[in-house]
């Protein structure tokens, strides 16, 4: 059972829809990890810190700001573009072509890491000459692009489902994706310990996995 003692979770942007829906009862701070990071270094009062990669959670796991982290789920790239595609965009290579508005998440959010892994994966730095605006998270991409204000953006798989008939997906190939994993960690500062443990330990069982699985996330084998 989780517990209600209304726990504060700060957790990435990507999980905005699934987390509710294995714990609806607890307080979420939804956000990019590195930014909601950002706030747990400042001291903001959170029980649990949920990430879209595990490098920050263990930067602050090494400055004795959260327990060891667990890896709870995994995640894949996706590219979007909106249903009308007015820029014709019908393969990733067609990002680097002159006048494609593409929106990315800024360098050091997760999903804007992994963005700029996938194109240097595939040979398309140049790409990156076509980006219109940095964002601050994945779902600011999502909107984005799902509004036409952009021709193209990287999400991942799991945002694009939220938004099923606003956009039009393309696949990247399995040799060209980073390792998306995701980290949870409970913040030492934490004043439900014991429940913030159990949340995290309960993330790990069948039925919070089922839930994340329904919703597009990987499991961890």
């Amino acid at each position: 059972m989780i517990p209600h003692l209304f726990l504060t979770i700060f957790a990435a942007a990507s999980l905005t829809n699934v987390f509710p829906q294995i714990a609806p009862n607890e307080l979420y701070s939804f956000g990019g990890s590195n930014t909601l990071s950002a706030q747990i270094q400042q001291g903001a009062p959170a029980d649990i810190y949920a990430s879209a990669n595990t490098k920050l959670p263990q930067a602050l796991y090494a400055a004795g700001l959260v327990e060891k982290p667990v890896v709870f789920t995994r995640n894949e790239l996706i590219v979007i573009v909106p249903k009308s595609n007015p820029a014709h965009i019908r393969t990733v290579y067609d990002l680097a072509k002159p006048g494609v508005k593409l929106d990315v998440a800024a360098a050091g959010v997760p999903v804007g890491d992994y963005t700029r892994t996938v194109l240097h994966n595939l040979g398309l730095d140049s790409a990156l000459s076509n980006v219109v605006s940095q964002e601050t998270d994945v779902r600011d991409v999502l909107a984005k692009v799902a509004l036409g204000e952009a021709d193209a953006g990287f999400v991942y798989t799991t945002d694009a489902r939220t938004v099923k008939g606003k956009v039009a997906t393309i696949g990247i190939r399995w040799s060209a994706q980073p390792l998306v994993q995701y980290a949870i960690a409970v913040v030492r500062s934490s004043t439900h310990l014991q429940a913030a443990r159990q949340f995290v330990k309960y993330l790990l069982t069948k039925p919070a996995q089922k839930k994340l699985l329904a919703a597009g996330f990987q499991t961890l084998k």
